[in-house]
């Protein structure tokens, strides 16, 4: 996510090159640029790499990045402009309280010499806490000031607020499985030499972390055998990447007073108490889970735990702490699971955690530089286009029945479209930011936060509320909310591109928008109506029907290799390869509808059919360093940049034809795969 002083700025512009230089307005790359293209490989061979050969050979991957793509260099340079706004900012607020409350955060944050005089001391009450703890009964209410610390989030279980899947409109808590220092319960479970090697590496890595916070190496690899081991058990009892996926397995609505039954061995009351949480039902997502953390609380003694907590404590933190925990944890993290070379500038870092935790206040002033009301109304015209395709897929549908498709039409009629940013901008009055502690800012946010969500609980939803913020480049679609929202941020060229002509744009953000209205209807977005509950809405036949045209994408994406011997987990991909195939025939049908009535003409040698598959290709261009593509292998529903092209384009016979392919070519599927 994107995010930026003059007084207190820890590198001189001196020294700064030129991509390092804060920016006042963004650059313009066009939708279609043919000096990205590689004409040299066929099109019928390898379309990614017609497209995107000379993109990947111009823009090697920055040693401070795992990947790099169209999508990563619109976001840096998201990030220059927005370290423009915040240097002004920290310099000049005058009197506007938003510009001095964003100013003051990254003010804090570059201020690199007063993180190294703190050293622990910000994490040190909670350190000491941990020290002080005599039992298991004690653990609650410490538990619970950390979830509120860090939003819920990874020390020993999850803790959020989110849409009752059976009643989107009421808010309700959620418990869910968590605990883990590594990635996700695979690195845990799985036998190969590489994971093996993780794991040894891992526990290096906790024994390491522990000695900087003043363990003697004796105890601190005492301690990190310990921690594997609660997690490696904890990783045991939680669901795949997969069935993550499958909403029914993870919808467990019960009395919070049955969390006791659960893990009867955990003082829910005062761990219910300390949060603040008075909502009377929760879900759970994975009973089993607790029903380990309960076996694992009267198995292992309170002195693992204490070594537990501080280990979860210290990582939490790591990136905010002085620079040889900084380092460490870049070591282990960044440079061994991903192939990271160097950390990122300072100020990269700043930008990003200011966009994270003041996004809303931070996204007004981006919004206002670079996003026009005029962009914003030809955005909707091309996203209601893409809508009137689906209605069109739909209606035509030979595999589905009336009745189902009723219901189809009945929530993409529902569906709501958000492009650009919130009708209603945060209100971050209530969260106290200084120049004086960095961590205590970012404290400050994660307990903001942590309280806004919960006083959720009981109200009615906020179905303007965005769930990222106006300077992303990204996109997405809610099932509960039942919406598609698209920040500022991926509305800008080369993605959305007003100065070139239909056939790239709509290949290139019609088909994203065409991306996030399938989701809606892939195999997870389904299974949910119009009105964002978790309901059966499907003849038993057509869900047949859907699931057999499913697996035939299955099937196609589990042949391709990520990186050595390992393939895509595509029942892990399978909603955004469905979205991809899915999102861009939508797009393709809506492009020859808007411009039936044109006279279309070749430019720069391509066809507007190959204008279009090149445009949609192009925001794809990119490359990833083979650890990180290991990592995502395990971990990303998405599958990898090459294939999510020539994955979808293989399966379209309107590609074939666009660029005379012959049958038996890679990208001429004898079966090709269709779901809508």
């Amino acid at each position: 996510m994107p995010r930026f002083l003059a007084l207190i700025i820890c590198i001189p512009l001196a020294a700064q090159s030129g991509a390092d230089r804060p920016r006042i307005s963004l650059p313009y790359t066009p939708s279609l640029d043919p000096a990205a293209m590689d004409r040299s490989v066929d099109p019928c061979q390898d379309f990614y790499r017609y497209s995107c050969g000379g993109w990947i050979r111009d823009n090697p991957i920055p040693p401070d990045r795992t990947r790099w793509d169209v999508y990563g260099k619109m976001q840096q340079e998201n990030q220059r402009l927005l370290w423009g706004i915040l240097e002004e900012a920290a310099a000049a607020p005058g009197s506007d309280p938003v510009k001095r409350q964003i100013g003051d955060y990254f003010s804090a944050c570059m201020n690199q010499p007063a993180v190294e005089r703190a050293g622990l001391a910000s994490i040190q009450p909670r350190l000491d806490e941990i020290a002080a703890l005599k039992s298991i009964r004690q653990l609650a209410p410490l538990l619970s000031r950390l979830h509120l610390e860090t939003q819920g989030g990874g020390l020993l279980f999850g803790f959020d607020v989110n849409q009752d899947f059976a009643d989107s409109t009421q808010m309700i808590a959620f418990f869910s499985a968590g605990g883990l220092g590594l990635p996700n319960r695979d690195y845990y479970t799985k036998t190969d030499a590489k994971s093996v090697e993780t794991r040894q590496r891992y526990l290096a890595h906790i024994a390491r972390m522990l000695e900087l916070a003043g363990d003697s190496p004796s105890a601190a690899q005492t301690g990190a055998k310990a921690i594997l081991d609660i997690e490696t058990a904890l990783a045991r009892a939680s669901l795949t990447q997969a069935e993550l996926r499958d909403p029914y397995k993870v919808f467990h609505k019960m009395p919070v007073s049955r969390l006791r039954t659960l893990a009867p061995a955990f003082d829910w009351s005062a761990y219910v108490k300390t949060y603040g949480l008075a909502a009377r039902e929760a879900n759970v997502t994975e009973p089993a889970f607790f029903r380990q953390v309960n076996t694992l609380l009267k198995t292992r003694p309170i002195a693992e735990w204490k070594t537990y907590l501080r280990w979860h404590v210290l990582h939490a933190s790591a990136r905010y702490l002085p620079q040889s925990i900084v380092d460490e944890d870049f070591a282990f993290y960044s440079a061994y699971l991903r192939g990271q070379k160097e950390q990122q500038a300072r100020w990269k870092r700043c930008v990003a955690w200011t966009d994270r935790d003041l996004g809303e206040a931070l996204g007004r002033i981006y919004v206002e530089k670079t996003f026009t009301p005029d962009t914003k109304a030809r955005a909707l015209e091309m996203l209601q286009r893409i809508e009137q395709a689906m209605e069109t897929d739909i209606q035509g549908l030979t595999w589905m029945s009336a009745p189902t498709k009723a219901r189809a039409l009945d929530k993409l009629h529902l569906m709501v479209n958000k492009i650009g940013y919130p009708a209603k901008w945060r209100d971050y009055s209530g969260l106290a930011v200084s120049r004086d502690s960095f961590l205590a800012n970012v404290r400050n946010a994660a307990v903001f936060e942590s309280r806004r969500q919960l006083a959720k609980i009981g109200k009615p939803i906020d179905r303007g509320e965005w769930f990222m913020t106006p300077p992303e480049v990204n996109a997405y679609y809610n099932p509960q909310m039942n919406d598609m929202n698209f920040p500022a941020g991926v509305l800008q060229p080369p993605l959305f591109d007003p100065k070139m002509d239909d056939a790239p744009n709509y290949g290139n953000t019609g088909a994203t928008m065409g991306h996030e209205l399938t989701h809606g209807f892939d195999d997870e977005g389904r299974q949910f109506d119009g009105k964002g509950n978790l309901k059966d809405w499907w003849t038993k036949q057509d869900a047949e029907a859907f699931s057999q045209r499913a697996d035939c994408v299955v099937q196609q994406y589990a042949g391709y290799t990520v990186v050595d011997d390992v393939k895509i987990n595509s029942k892990l991909t399978l909603g955004e390869d469905v979205a991809d195939l899915g999102g861009t025939m939508l797009a393709y049908m809506a492009w020859k509808k808007a411009t039936e009535t044109q006279r279309l003409e070749p430019i720069g040698g391509l066809t507007p059919d190959q204008r279009f598959f090149v445009g949609m290709a192009q925001w794809a261009c990119g490359d990833e360093r083979p650890e990180s593509k290991r990592v995502n292998a395990i971990v990303n529903p998405h599958s990898p940049l090459e294939y999510r092209i020539n994955g979808v384009v293989s399966n379209m016979p309107e590609f074939g034809q666009a660029f005379a392919c012959k049958a038996g070519q890679p990208m001429v599927r004898e079966n090709a795969c269709r779901v809508w």
